[in-house]
C-alpha cells in the first residue's frame, strides 16, 4: 500500500516477476494485480493495492484499497523517500491497524540527486517497524526487502489524534532528514514548463503529435514487415486448403472463410470468421496497440501523463469528466476496443457512460482515420478537414449536452504529480506485455463473436433486407445512393473497410463527405459494441446506442442541407 505515484507497481513487479494476474476487485471495476513471491519453500501472494493518501476513502479505488487492508496478513507500505512528510500520514494510520507493517523507502536514488539525506536506523526506531531503502526501477534494495519480511511486526499503542499525527510527522522528519543545497536539473526545469498553462499546452501539442507519428510509423512497419509476411507464408496456405475443402458447403464456407475476391482470400474484404475475423484483431489492431501501449508506458513511467491530465482537467469538466478521461480518448484514437476497456480508470458510472458515448460517436480509430484521409484526400484536403471539423464539433456539443442531462456527479481530479524519471526498459516491456495479454484474452473472443454474428446476418440475407428497407428513407434524408447502405451496414463489422467500399461507388464529393462522417458517428464496430455491453451493461449501452442513432440521423441531414 502507498500513496498514488510512489512506485508501488514497480516494487510489486520486482517482487513477483512475470507471472501476474490482473482482475477486477469483487463488486467493482477497479483493477488489482496479484502475483506470487517464492521465499524458500513457501509461496506468498502479493497484491498491489490501489493508491490512497489515507484510510478515509474519497473514491472507489481508495475504498477498495481500504477493504483489501482488512483482508491482508501484512502490509508493505511504499513511501516516496523524496516526500516523507506527505507519505508518513498513511504510514501512521497503517501502524494503528494492528497489522504487521514494513516500510519500503522507494526512489532512494532520487534522494541523492535532490540533496536529501535520511537516517534509516533512526527512522526505524521512531516508527517501530523495519525500514528498507529501495529503488523499484533499478531493483536496488529489493533483495534486502524480501529478506527482512520476517522482521515485519505490529506496533502496539500507536494511536494519535489528527493534530498529534501531524506533530509526530514533523518530529520524525526533523529528526531523520537533512537537506543540502541542490541545483535544478534539466528534467526539473522541464517539469515546471510542462505544468504551466502557457508552455504546457505547447509541450502537450508537441507530445501528442510525436506520439501519433510514432504509433503510426511503428504500427505500419509491424504490419508491413512482420504480420503480413507471416500471414502470407504460413496462414494463407492453410485457409486456401480449408476453402477448397469447404467448397461443397457454401453456408459453412461463407461463415468460416467468407467471400473469395477474384478467386482469392482477401483478409480485409472476405469477412470470414477465420479470415477477416482473425486477421483484423491480430494483424491490424494488435500492431497499433503494441505501438500505442509502448508509447503510453514510456509516458507513464516518465511521469508526463498526470501533467497532461491536469492540463486538460478544466476542459474535460465541461463534458462531465475529469482530466484522466483524456487517456481512454487517446487510446480510442488507436483502437476503440482499447479505449472503451480503459474507461475502467474512471470512478463513477456517469463518467464511464459519457466517456464511452463520446468516444463511440466522435473519435474514429486510427485505421478509419487513415481510410478517410486516403479516399477524401484525393478530392482535396479541405474535404478531410470538413469531416474532422464536424466530428470535433459533435464531440464538443454532445459533451456539453451529456454533462447537463446525465444524472449524477463527476469527481474532482486528485492526483499526485510525480517527478520526471527516465523509464526503465524492463518495466516498460513488462507493462506492455500485461496490457497486450489482457487485450488478447478479453477482446479477441469478442471480435470472433461479433464477426460470427455479422456473418450469420449476411448469410441469411438479413443485412441485404435491412439495406433495402432503410435505403430509400435514408437516401432521401442524407442524399446518398441506396448502394452506399451496404457499406454503412458493413461498417458495423469494420469501419475502415466500409469507408474503402465507398470508393468504387462514384459518389460525389458531398456524398463521400456525408457517408464518411456518418460511418464515423453511428454504431462502433462490433468488437467495440460487445465491449460496450460488458463495460456499461445492457441498459446504459442501449441508451448510448440511441444517442448514436439520433446523432447520425441529425448530422447526416444537416450536412445534406449545408453542403
Amino acid at each position: 500500500m502507498g500513496n498514488p505515484n510512489v512506485g508501488k507497481s514497480a516494487i510489486f513487479s520486482r517482487m513477483t516477476g512475470a507471472k501476474v494476474i490482473v482482475s477486477n476487485y469483487p463488486g467493482s471495476t477497479v483493477e488489482v494485480m496479484q502475483g506470487t513471491l517464492k521465499t524458500g519453500h513457501e509461496n506468498s501472494m502479493i497484491i498491489d493495492a490501489p493508491g490512497t493518501y489515507n484510510l478515509t476513502p474519497t473514491c472507489r479505488a481508495e475504498e477498495v484499497s481500504v477493504q483489501m487492508l482488512h483482508e491482508g496478513d501484512m502490509v508493505i507500505n511504499v513511501v516516496d523517500s523524496t516526500n516523507l512528510e506527505r507519505n508518513l500520514y498513511l504510514t501512521l494510520q497503517l501502524l494503528e491497524k494492528d497489522k504487521p507493517v514494513m516500510v519500503a523507502l522507494n526512489m532512494w536514488d532520487e534522494t541523492k540527486h535532490l540533496g536529501i539525506s535520511i537516517h534509516i536506523k533512526r527512522l526505524e526506531e521512531m516508527l517501530g517497524v523495519p525500514v528498507v531503502p529501495v529503488c523499484g526501477l533499478t531493483g536496488e534494495g529489493i533483495r534486502d526487502l524480501i529478506l527482512r519480511l520476517p522482521e515485519t511486526k505490529t506496533v502496539k499503542n500507536s494511536h494519535y489524534s489528527e493534530n498529534q499525527k501531524w506533530e509526530r510527522i514533523g518530529q520524525i522528519v526533523s529528526s531523520v532528514q537533512t537537506l543540502s543545497h541542490h541545483h535544478h536539473t534539466l528534467l526539473e526545469r522541464l517539469e515546471d514548463l510542462s505544468i504551466r498553462p502557457f508552455t504546457g499546452i505547447g509541450i502537450a501539442a508537441c507530445v501528442i503529435f510525436s506520439v501519433f507519428l510514432s504509433i503510426r510509423m511503428i504500427g505500419e512497419n509491424l504490419i508491413h514487415y512482420i504480420f503480413d509476411p507471416l500471414f502470407s507464408m504460413f496462414y494463407t496456405p492453410v485457409m486456401i486448403k480449408l476453402s477448397t475443402y469447404l467448397s461443397h458447403s457454401p453456408f459453412l464456407h461463407r461463415i468460416l472463410i467468407g467471400d473469395l475476391i477474384e478467386g482469392h482470400i482477401d483478409y480485409c474484404q472476405s469477412f470470414g470468421l477465420l479470415t477477416t475475423g482473425f486477421y483484423v484483431p491480430v494483424a491490424m489492431v494488435l500492431p497499433y496497440l503494441f505501438s500505442f501501449y509502448l508509447i503510453l508506458g514510456l509516458l507513464e513511467d516518465f511521469g508526463y501523463l498526470p501533467r497532461f491530465a491536469v492540463l486538460t482537467d478544466n476542459l474535460m469538466h465541461h463534458f462531465g469528466l475529469h482530466g484522466y478521461a483524456v487517456i481512454p480518448m487517446m487510446l480510442c484514437l488507436g483502437c476503440k476496443v482499447a479505449g472503451v476497456l480503459a474507461i475502467r480508470i474512471l470512478e463513477e458510472r456517469r463518467e464511464k457512460f459519457i466517456a464511452a458515448t463520446l468516444m463511440s460517436i466522435a473519435i474514429p480509430c486510427m485505421a478509419q482515420n487513415a481510410m478517410i484521409i486516403g479516399i477524401l484526400g484525393q478530392r482535396g484536403m479541405e474535404n478531410v478537414l470538413i469531416v474532422f471539423a464536424t466530428l470535433f464539433t459533435i464531440l464538443i456539443i454532445k459533451g456539453l449536452i451529456l454533462n447537463k442531462f446525465v444524472a449524477g456527479i463527476s469527481p474532482e481530479i486528485l492526483i499526485e504529480i510525480p517527478a520526471y524519471r527516465i523509464p526503465q526498459l524492463k518495466s516498460v516491456i513488462k507493462k506492455l506485455w500485461m496490457r497486450l495479454y489482457s487485450f488478447l484474452r478479453e477482446a479477441l473472443p469478442l471480435v470472433f463473436l461479433g464477426v460470427l454474428l455479422v456473418n450469420l446476418l449476411h448469410a441469411l440475407k438479413i443485412i441485404r433486407y435491412l439495406a433495402d428497407l432503410f435505403g430509400p428513407l435514408l437516401t432521401g434524408l442524407w442524399g446518398i445512393p441506396k448502394e452506399a447502405m451496404s457499406a454503412l451496414l458493413v461498417g458495423f463489422l469494420r469501419k475502415d473497410v466500409a469507408v474503402g467500399m465507398l470508393a468504387p461507388l462514384n459518389l460525389t464529393t458531398k456524398q463521400l463527405i456525408i457517408s464518411s462522417t456518418i460511418l464515423a458517428v453511428y454504431f462502433p464496430c462490433i468488437a467495440t459494441f460487445v465491449v460496450l455491453i460488458r463495460e456499461l451493461g445492457i441498459k446504459d449501452m442501449l441508451k448510448s446506442v440511441l444517442l448514436m442513432v439520433a446523432t447520425s440521423l441529425s448530422v447526416g441531414i444537416l450536412l445534406n442541407i449545408i453542403l
